[in-house]
């Protein structure tokens, strides 16, 4: 039996691609240099997939920022803005469509949106009615042929021409994005030509799209688009592969493409087998069988990989044994690698650990079990050991959770009545203006922090550095004139890291970085056991802020569906029990804030959309365990404490009739990449509480002009009335530079209290959550 693999994490060992790419656009790192770093990463995977034995390695699976980006290159859907860029290179057109360009960055970027349900963000691609798909084959030929020279023949990964157009978007108004199917798939015809002519046995096309409810209209494009690549003489084998669930009613249609191959998801999307079972299955097709999960870090439980390639026999010509999907979503190397709690180490599984259970398998099904006797009873060790350890438990958490079972936590005072109160309380203007929660982290704050987390220096004066960067952050508010402040978050390098370091249940791998978008890496948590608050995390810090300003500060949590997804999740009992208890554990810092003197409290949320099921009839009972999660937290909340919630890079359309059942007094988004479009959801949405659609985004390197913040702000307010509209970036400000986030922010304020002034110093309504009408400042 043969393996396969999606695709390798892109970002090297020790994050090689992400200082490249920072000292690239830093200019201190050329081109060749960054290619060069490019190049080794590519290398290393292919000669770690070729010393595990894998059968079908993948090539163009790496990218320098996105694949989605690179597809959109490949079959020249680059937008006219990119394309009249004076003097830019190809690599810098590359980089301007993700990260702006232009003079001061006056060229906007592609939206910026989530891979499915991942925590990976993908930029959107623009199609327009008139575009002429153009291909471009120089980085899909250039990587097969680079694997060619060390001796090592790949198999060219592809996104497929269905997925690409549904995840994009249309460059105006009325564009048909199927209708350009016929002239996508004429791009990708001179695609695959090339990549037979360049030696390619076969190319792996990717249409995640299908495990998505797809209409009549979507899989008639789908059957036309690939008969087309099947009548194509001059082409590789094509095997088309599916991830992150099952695809439902698509099985036949699938199942009838002209394609030689059908990679299928049986970790998330479990109910494969039996859509295939009922089918009749693949006939003369291969079947690629994604049971090494490419998601999640946990060990394979072999034997049930086993039984479950057993029932696969007889549904395809042949096997083979494959992840479920790229592994850009786990950490590189082993989980023995790095500094993980020893008990746990044996629980988890990472990139180069799963090439070797891909192997183990693959060893087992072809000669039989007794062959792999030790591999199989060692793993039957772990399973169970996770299984019975005592810290996987705890009977208090599980009991107090119980105790809530069945109930509707809701806040006491229903929202006009807490707008009311906070009006009068937090004595704020129209359009206040605040940050979103965390300030740039400079190289000397994130020196002191290695220092102290490598015991070179102590708590005392660790904690003498943070406060004097608090000091000199709310100082820097005061100057700007934001009317909320926060502290800044200094002592967090991570807004789930830092809450799971001091909550039960978790450990927090060192070296366990994955890839989220760009350069931008994270280290998402390990969720193993029942998880309970050991102190507070935030008063002290929250509070010394508050004591530095008469102004009103933010208290800075991350939500308990945000803690759940941003982290590698436990996977023996429902992810809503889970939930449960993360919402105890934060709702008692919630209650420990307030105590403290504090007003105002976010409970950040960006991963709530992300969590949706990608099949909708699922969704329902997902918003419903998942806001009331959020409900149990924020339910302590006085009717005078205002509670915001944000959320980024999410499609609020889909969960914009949920908004009501968060219960929340503002809302926070991003909307400066959509161009505010956002803000028309929200016009029409029964939810009536304050909003701030972020009018500056924070990860484009560019400084927005006070007049286009101006008028960005004058497009919402026409939708949603000055009184409920609130004025912030779309994100926190970790990732930037003080150089950077000063003028926008001064730029910023100037336009709210422009727009403040000519809306007649005071236009105020019950939705405004808190606002008092006076003359704008200076």
């Amino acid at each position: 039996m043969r393996t396969a693999v999606h695709g390798m994490p892109r970002i090297g060992a020790g994050r090689a691609l992400k200082w490249a790419l920072e000292g690239y656009w830093a200019q201190k790192v050329t081109a060749e240099e960054l290619d060069e770093v490019a190049a080794s990463v590519r290398r290393s995977n292919w000669l770690s997939l070729v010393a595990a034995g894998v059968d079908f390695v993948p090539s163009n699976d790496f990218s320098l920022y996105d694949h989605v980006l690179d597809t959109a290159v490949m079959v020249g859907a680059v937008p006219p803005r990119f394309a009249a860029l004076d003097h830019a290179t190809d690599l810098d057109r590359y980089f301007a469509m993700a990260r702006g360009g232009g003079v001061d960055g006056a060229v906007a970027p592609l939206d910026l949106t989530k891979w499915f349900d991942t925590n990976y963000h993908h930029l959107v691609p623009e199609v327009g009615s008139h575009d002429a798909f153009v291909p471009d084959t120089t980085k899909v030929a250039r990587d097969m042929a680079e694997a060619t020279a060390l001796g090592i023949r790949t198999t060219p990964v592809l996104l497929g021409p269905l997925t690409f157009l549904l995840r994009s978007t249309p460059a105006t108004a009325g564009v048909d994005r199927l209708g350009l199917l016929d002239p996508l798939v004429d791009a990708y015809l001179e695609v695959l030509s090339e990549l037979e002519r360049g030696g390619a046995a076969w190319v792996r096309i990717d249409e995640p799209a299908l495990v998505e409810e797809r209409n009549a209209e979507e899989l008639a494009a789908l059957g036309r688009a690939y008969r087309r690549f099947g009548e194509h003489a001059e082409r590789p084998k094509i095997a088309l592969s599916t991830y992150f669930g099952h695809v439902g009613s698509a099985m036949g249609e699938v199942g009838d493409l002209p394609v030689e191959a059908v990679g299928l998801d049986f970790c998330r999307g479990g109910r494969n087998l039996e859509l295939l079972q009922s089918s009749g299955g693949l006939g003369d097709k291969v079947l690629l069988a994604g049971v090494v999960d490419g998601r999640n870090v946990w060990a394979n439980d072999l034997g049930a990989s086993l039984d479950l390639l057993d029932h696969l026999e007889g549904l395809a010509t042949d096997v083979v044994v494959s992840t479920s999907c790229s592994l850009l979503h786990v950490p590189l190397g082993t989980a023995a690698d790095g500094d993980i709690d020893e008990e746990v180490r044996p629980w988890l599984s990472f990139a180069h650990d799963k090439l070797g259970e891909l192997a183990v398998l693959a060893r087992g099904a072809t000669n039989g079990r007794g062959t792999i006797a030790d591999e199989l009873d060692a793993n039957r060790a772990v399973i169970t050991a996770r299984r019975h350890s005592s810290r996987v438990t705890d009977d208090a958490v599980r009991r107090r959770v119980a105790s809530r079972a069945g109930s509707d936590p809701r806040r006491p005072e229903a929202y006009p009545e807490r707008a009311a109160i906070q009006r009068v309380e937090l004595d704020l203007p129209v359009l206040p203006t605040t940050t979103i929660g965390s300030f740039p982290q400079t190289p000397d704050l994130r020196r002191s922090r290695a220092s102290w987390r490598a015991g070179h220096l102590d708590d005392a004066d660790y904690d003498v550095v943070l406060r004097a960067e608090i000091d000199h952050v709310v100082a820097v508010q005061e100057e700007v004139g934001l009317d909320v402040l926060v502290h800044g978050e200094p002592e967090r390098d991570d807004m789930v890291r830092y809450f799971a370091e001091q909550l039960t249940g978790f450990v927090v791998p060192d070296a366990g970085w994955v890839q989220s978008f760009g350069s931008r890496c994270v280290r998402p948590p390990v969720l193993f056991g029942d998880v309970t608050r050991r102190k507070p995390m935030t008063v002290d810090f929250t509070r010394y802020a508050q004591s530095r300003t008469s102004k009103p500060v933010k208290g800075m949590l991350t939500g308990p569906i945000t803690m759940l997804r941003w982290s590698f999740v436990r996977d023996d009992q429902p992810e809503r029990d889970t939930a449960d208890q993360l919402a105890l554990a934060i709702r008692d810092e919630l209650v420990d804030l307030q105590g403290a003197g504090i007003t105002v409290i976010q409970v950040d949320e960006p991963a709530l959309r992300e969590g949706l099921p990608l099949r909708r009839q699922e969704r329902p009972e997902y918003l419903a365990w998942a806001t009331r999660a959020f409900r149990l937290v924020t339910s302590a909340a006085a009717g005078g404490t205002q509670v915001h919630t944000h959320m980024c890079y999410a499609e609020l359309g889909d969960i914009v009739e949920a908004l009501d059942e968060l219960d929340v007094d503002v809302l926070s988004f991003e909307a400066a990449r959509s161009d505010m479009t956002v803000v028309d959801v929200l016009q029409h949405a029964s939810y009536q509480g304050g909003a701030g659609p972020g009018i500056y985004d924070v990860h484009s390197p560019g400084v927005p002009e006070t007049a286009w913040l101006e008028a960005l702000i004058r497009r919402a307010m026409e939708r949603l009335g000055p009184g409920r509209l609130w004025v912030n970036p779309d994100c926190g400000l970790k990732t930037r530079r003080y150089e950077q986030v000063l003028p926008a922010l001064h730029h910023m304020v100037a336009a709210a209290r422009s727009v403040r002034r000519d809306a007649g110093q005071g236009a105020e309504t019950p939705g405004a959550g808190a606002l008092r009408s006076e003359a704008p400042p200076g």
